[in-house]
């Protein structure tokens, strides 16, 4: 039941900013919570300033488990 975006043993990560849309590699170990797909906003505004879902999924800023 893989199904959720974020997995334990991290791969590449990859992040999709927009506009314009432009998909960026990250090397696995780099993000903690490693989401495969991360969205940043950069005209949008996100929770997190920046990467939405990146350093957490908690809009609050809290602990993510894992």
């Amino acid at each position: 039941a893989w199904n959720q975006p974020c997995v334990a043993s991290c791969e590449d990560s990859r992040a999709v900013v927009y506009p314009p849309p432009v998909v960026i590699t990250f090397p696995g170990p780099i993000l903690a919570s490693c989401p495969q797909e991360s969205y940043v906003g950069t005209s949008m505004p996100s929770p997190i300033g920046g990467f939405s879902g990146a350093l957490g999924s908690g809009e609050s800023g809290g602990s993510y488990g894992g």
